[in-house]
Parts: structure tokens; C-alpha cells; sequence
């Protein structure tokens, strides 16, 4: 197996081996060898420059990854990425969402979803000292985490001085290093192409996670700006933005064992999180977390007719839970079945080993792993009630109410005092996310599945329980349902926070307007604030505490796994990172082995006609009659859809653009198969596997089925 030895962090050189690893840009100057003993055709310090191609054509939208694909400012990303803008401009007379959507002029696109962005990652700086500077001599935690934010505060502001950019303070390996990292925020993102979702999301819930796929996972925007060049709110005046470069699309697609990269903004992994961390997710959290989601499904179905209005607004909701439900349990499943936790507790016992052998490296860090167990034991106590009421402000109104009320709070603050979130800075997205609720709420849903939670809510033990929540309600030992139901109803009836110029007026609201309103849901925030703003003092002491525990336990990992010659690299946080394997199948079980392309002739050995598995009719003649056109793949005798590789991913990624070695679009990653799900704690070589849309299958429908001509003459296609 071939081996990489770098360095990191100033620390002893390690060894990389298989294809472990979400890399950040600058690392990959280091690993040129590799890279190109396995099929990088490009400069590895090309690569590693944000400035330069192809890491300047990836774009995050925060929360989803995309790419530039022409001079133009079009851009790819997946279907379920721009599923809430297709959902937003969705209705039971135009459902894009069904039927699929193309604008065959710019004057035809649509508006994204409110609050929709591309941000274009142009610097990143090293500012862990600005961020660190004296914070080990502060003894109490809640001024270590003030210190930490305000000087968050600061770096961005004055990142912010230049005009459409935004900025951000990221932490990496537990608090141990900052990067400030600037983005360009081009706010005009309109729709502009989209397949049915039986194209789209074919295979739905039954197939999420699943391998063989057959899912068209794609879905096109295009980033506007003003006349003069620059990120402005929406105008039809507004022109394409002009990428400093962008991805050219392959149709010669890849074989088994080519090499692939991905670059993009993988969210969250936890790698390096403790035994006890462990346990409490994947024995506590993780299945009642499922259980919720589930039981939202269900409340959220059983409220709204399919195709009706109220479904059409809550069907991104339904998508989103259903596809971390069934992550979820997979999680669950493979912790029971591989033995993670006795590794996870037989590392902890030989990094001890390993600090009891040297006086100066017990003495460094000894203390410091001790405290941190003791704190993830305190943190867990009130997990019950954190869950519960997590879930019951997945509900609307609720939670609008009081992010209004708290702005009106944080209103009375100059504005580098104030919460982030509550800036001058974040007004915009504030607006926006008060409008989207106009396209994605509906009373009798939102009030079903906030009756559902409180009835969970009430069923956890008593010192679980939030007194002032229980004495807004008036829930006592014995819940009256038929009572609380008659409040519920009250509130939704005579509430106006339904209404989003109502909403949009409380923005500019003072505490007093607050305090004298008769809404039912301002009177809840009004109740509910000082018990908020006493959980948050409490979470900053422990927030505060994390600061500086982490770093040294992540320390102590680094060091200690770099003796063992171990990979080391910091957890996913939503910067821009890359990830290379190759295409390759794998073996989930004994006796089977996954080949790592699917094809047309197997969709249509799966289709049945019938919802998640009904593909568009000109598809499937198509399909039958073979008319393959030039993205045939000789090996296949067929069109290839999907296909796995080896690449290291995780949630943000979707939508990353797969690029072979010459940084050409080969493929769109969108999912992972069922038994790598654990991947975001546990890497496993012989499972991870990541599943990506064949840009030859993109092609081929936008050229046959949805007749999207204007966009495959717009890009730059390589035959």
C-alpha cells in the first residue's frame, strides 16, 4: 500500500495510508507524490491556491457544495441541494418539484429560495495567535469563551471593511488553530434547471444510502451580481457573474480504478472525540434523535394531503428528516456490529500508556484529559431535555417568536456587543429567513407537530423539565391533552406572526413592544427569555471549559498518533477541503462484491412504475431502445449512472465536484453507502465508499429527456 509522510502542525512527520482524510488546500503541496502516483495530472500547488484553478471554481452554498461550469456563472450542485429553491417557487399549479424545471432564457430563471447564497472562498489566514493570546492565564471559562468570540467579532469586522464579502473565524482540531477564511457572498442565486424528482430523487428514502443507485442528483443555479461586477440582492438589472475560471464537463467519464478528487465543504466529523462521546451518541442521542424524526414524518404526513399546498411547503422538511432517520440508525447499526467503542476505549487506554511512559508528557496533558471526561459527564446530564426541546423548535412559530424577541434585546447593544447572529451584518439573512417561512409553513402542520413534542416533552423525568415552559402551558403531573389542545388552537388562531409583513414590522420592535403584546407567541418568548439566557451562561462556562481542555487532548492525540506514523488531520467544519481516491467497488458482506458503476439497463431492472422508482416515459424509451449517443460506456454496453470511489466525505460535500486528474468534471458526489455512514467517527478503508452521478448520465438526460440544449451549449464539454 503506497504511504505518504508529511508533516503537520510543527509536530514529528507522519504516514498517511489508504485514502483516509479531508485535507485542507495547503496541505496538498505535501503530498504531490501520491497524488501523482495516483493519477493527478496537475501541479499539486495549483491546487492548493484558492486563487487559482480548479479550487476557484468551488463554491460553497452553505451547507451544500457547488462548482462553476461556464463563463456565465452557471453552476452545479445536486438536486436535493436546490431542493428548498424548488420547493420555494413550487405550488400545486406549477410543482417543479414534480415535473422538473428549465428556464430556456435568463429571463426565465427563477429567484432561489430567500437567503440563498454562493460564496466564493478567496483567502484563508492563519489567526490562531490573535485568537489564543492569553487565554490559558484566564481562570474563569465564561471569559475564555467571551474572549474568543469577541475576538471572532473583531477579525471579522475588519475582514468585512471590504464591501460583499463575508468572513469567518474557524476553529480546527478542537480550538488548537484558527483560520480566518474570506468569501466572496454573491447574493442573487436564481434557479435554473432542476429534473423531475423522478429523475432527481429517484430511488427516494427507499434507495438514500443505498448501493446499487440510479439517481440523477443534479440540479443548476446561476450567480448574478450588479452591472458594476459586484454581490447585490435581487434585480432583473442584474447580470451573470463572471467566474475568475470554471470546471470544464467531461463525457469521456472514468473506468475502474481511475483516480478522482472532490474539493468541498464537508460539515462536520468527530474523529477524534472521546469513548465516553461515543457512547452517549450512538446509545442515547443518535436513536432518539431517529425516534423524533420519524414521529415527525409521520405527524407532518398524516396533516397534509400529498400534493396539496401544506405538503408541497413541508416536503424539503420531510427530505431532510428521512435522510438523517435512516443515517441515523445505520450509525447505530454499525456501532453495534464493528466494535468501535472497545477501539475507541482500547486508543484512550494506550494514549495513557503511551503519557505514562514519558514524566513531561503526563505532567503536559494528564490533568487536562482528566477534566475533559469529567466535563462530557456533566454535559450529558441534561441531554433528555436538550433533545426534547430541540424538537419542539423544529416547529415555527415558536422559535420565530423568540429569535424576534432576542433581537430586539440585542438591538439595545452597539453592535460589536451583540450575539453573533444579531449583527448589523446578519440583517439580511435574518430578513430572509422571517420571508421563507411564508413558502414553508402551514397552522394545522406546524401545530400537530408542536402538540406531538409537548406531549414527548412531558414524558421525561421532572427535573428534566423547564418550569417556565411547564407554567406557559400549564402542564402539570397529569397532561390535560384535551386542554392543551384548546390553547394550541387558540394561539394559531389568534396569532399574526402567520403573517410575514407582521413578522418583517417585529424586526424593528423594542423589548417594551414585546412585553406589552397579547400574541400568544410573543407572550411564549417573553416567558421562556430568562430561563434562555441563563441555559446560554451556562453554556459559554462549558463552552468556556472546552476551550481549553480540547486543544490539549487533541494535542496529546496528535502527537501520539504521529508517533504510531498515523494520518493526521482536523475534523470536517465546513471549509474547503479535498479528498482523492479512486473508483472502486467494495464488499459489504461475505461472498458479495459491489461493482463501482450502475447503469441505464439497471434502472430499468429496477423501475416499477410506482413512486420512489417511476422514471420519466421518454427515459425509459430511450433507455429500452439503447439510444445511448456518445455516453455510452463500452464496459457497460449502456450509459453509466452512478458510481463509488474511495474519496473521504461527509454531509457539505454534497453537490462537491468530482474532477479526474486533469481537474475535469467527471461526476457530482451526493451520497454515501449505508455501511460507511459510521465514516463521520470511524474511518474503515474496505468500506468507505462515496457515491457520485456520472456526468455522462447528466448529459445524456439534459440532452434527451429534458432537452436543456441552451446549457450544454453554455458549457465547455469535453469529448
Amino acid at each position: 500500500m503506497k504511504k505518504l509522510c508529511t508533516a503537520l502542525l510543527g509536530l514529528a512527520a507522519f504516514c498517511a495510508s489508504a485514502d483516509e482524510g479531508m485535507w485542507q488546500p495547503h496541505q496538498l503541496p505535501q503530498m504531490e507524490n501520491l497524488l501523482q502516483q495516483k493519477g493527478l495530472e496537475l501541479d499539486a500547488g495549483s491546487i492548493s491556491k484558492l486563487t487559482e484553478f480548479p479550487m476557484n471554481a468551488v463554491i460553497s452554498l452553505g451547507g451544500c457544495t457547488a462548482s462553476f461550469v461556464s463563463p456565465q456563472g452557471l453552476v452545479v450542485t445536486n438536486h436535493h441541494c436546490a431542493y428548498g429553491s424548488i420547493q420555494y417557487n413550487s405550488t400545486p399549479e406549477h410543482n417543479y418539484l414534480q415535473n422538473g424545471f428549465l428556464a430556456s432564457t435568463l429571463e426565465q430563471e427563477l429567484p432561489a429560495a430567500p437567503g440563498s447564497r454562493i460564496y466564493v472562498t478567496e483567502e484563508v489566514s492563519q489567526v490562531t495567535d490573535r485568537m489564543t493570546a492569553g487565554l490559558t492565564e484566564m481562570e474563569e471559562a465564561i471569559a475564555r469563551f467571551d474572549a474568543i468570540e469577541d475576538r471572532s467579532k473583531q477579525l471579522v469586522a475588519e475582514c468585512e471593511q471590504d464591501p460583499g464579502y463575508r468572513c469567518e473565524v474557524y476553529s480546527f482540531h478542537g480550538g488548537l488553530e484558527y483560520f480566518l477564511i474570506k468569501s466572496l457572498e454573491i447574493r442573487d442565486v436564481r434557479l435554473v434547471h432542476a429534473p423531475s424528482m423522478s429523475v432527481g430523487k429517484y430511488g427516494g428514502d427507499v434507495d438514500n444510502w443505498m448501493w446499487p443507485r440510479h439517481t440523477g442528483d443534479y440540479s443548476f443555479y446561476r450567480a448574478y451580481v450588479s452591472s458594476d461586477g459586484k454581490p447585490a440582492d435581487f434585480d432583473p438589472a442584474n447580470r451573470p457573474y463572471v467566474p475568475a475560471s470554471f470546471l470544464k464537463v467531461s463525457a469521456k467519464g472514468l473506468s475502474e480504478g481511475d483516480f478522482v478528487m472532490v474539493a468541498g465543504y464537508p460539515g462536520s466529523t468527530n474523529r477524534y472525540r472521546t469513548a465516553k462521546e461515543v457512547e452517549d451518541t450512538f446509545t442515547y442521542t443518535y436513536p432518539k434523535a431517529r425516534q423524533y424524526r420519524q414521529e415527525m414524518i409521520e405527524v407532518i404526513e398524516q396533516t397534509s394531503a400529498p400534493g396539496s399546498d401544506a405538503r408541497i411547503k413541508y416536503e424539503s422538511t420531510i427530505a431532510s428528516l428521512a435522510n438523517y432517520a435512516k443515517n441515523y440508525g445505520s450509525m447505530v447499526e454499525s456501532y453495534q456490529q464493528t466494535g468501535f467503542l472497545a477501539r475507541k476505549q482500547a486508543f484512550e487506554n494506550a494514549l495513557m500508556e503511551w503519557l505514562n511512559e514519558d514524566e513531561a508528557r503526563l505532567a503536559r496533558f494528564g490533568g487536562s484529559l482528566d477534566e475533559l471526561a469529567q466535563l462530557i459527564e456533566e454535559e450529558a446530564r441534561y441531554q433528555p431535555r436538550e433533545l426534547a426541546m430541540g424538537y419542539i423548535n423544529r416547529t415555527t412559530l415558536l422559535p420565530a417568536a423568540q429569535k424576534l424577541y432576542r433581537l430586539a434585546h440585542e438591538r439595545q447593544k452597539p453592535d460589536m456587543q451583540r450575539k453573533p447572529g444579531y449583527q448589523e451584518r446578519d440583517m439580511k439573512k435574518f430578513e430572509q429567513s422571517m420571508r421563507r417561512i411564508s413558502r414553508r409553513f402551514d397552522s394545522e402542520v406546524d401545530k400537530a407537530v408542536l402538540l406531538h413534542f409537548i406531549k414527548n416533552y412531558h414524558g421525561l423525568a421532572a427535573d428534566q423539565h423547564v418550569v417556565p415552559f411547564d407554567d406557559f402551558f400549564e402542564l402539570d403531573e397529569s397532561l390535560n391533552e384535551a386542554r392543551l389542545r384548546q390553547m394550541l388552537d387558540k394561539m394559531y388562531r389568534e396569532t399574526a406572526l402567520d403573517d410575514e409583513e407582521q413578522r418583517l414590522a417585529w424586526m424593528s420592535a423594542s423589548v417594551q413592544d414585546f412585553k406589552n403584546s397579547n400574541d400568544p407567541f410573543i407572550r411564549y418568548a417573553v416567558a421562556l427569555h430568562d430561563w434562555e439566557m441563563a441555559q446560554e451562561k451556562q453554556d459559554k462556562a462549558i463552552k468556556g471549559r472546552y476551550l481549553s481542555l480540547r486543544p490539549a487532548y487533541m494535542q496529546a492525540v496528535i502527537a501520539y498518533n504521529q508517533s504510531l506514523g498515523k494520518p493526521v488531520y482536523a475534523d470536517a467544519n465546513s471549509t474547503l477541503r479535498v479528498s482523492y481516491g479512486n473508483v472502486r467497488g467494495y464488499s459489504p458482506k461475505d461472498a458479495v462484491w459491489m461493482q463501482p458503476f450502475t447503469s441505464l439497463r439497471g434502472l430499468l431492472q429496477k423501475e416499477t412504475g410506482q413512486e420512489p422508482f417511476n422514471a420519466p416515459g421518454k427515459l425509459l424509451e430511450l433507455a429500452r431502445q439503447q439510444e445511448y449517443g456518445a455516453y455510452k460506456q463500452d464496459a457497460l454496453d449502456s450509459v453509466p449512472v452512478n458510481f463509488l470511489s474511495t474519496v473521504d466525505t461527509t454531509g457539505g460535500n454534497s453537490g462537491s465536484p468530482t474532477l479526474n486528474g486533469k481537474a475535469e468534471l467527471v461526476g457530482l458526489l451526493f451520497d454515501g453507502v449505508y455501511e460507511s455512514i459510521i465514516g463521520d467517527w470511524d474511518f474503515d478503508d474496505n468500506l468507505n465508499r462515496s457515491i457520485h452521478v456520472d456526468s455522462r448520465y447528466m448529459l445524456w438526460v439534459m440532452e434527451n429527456v429534458d432537452k436543456a440544449h441552451n446549457l450544454l451549449e453554455e458549457m465547455v464539454i469535453v469529448k
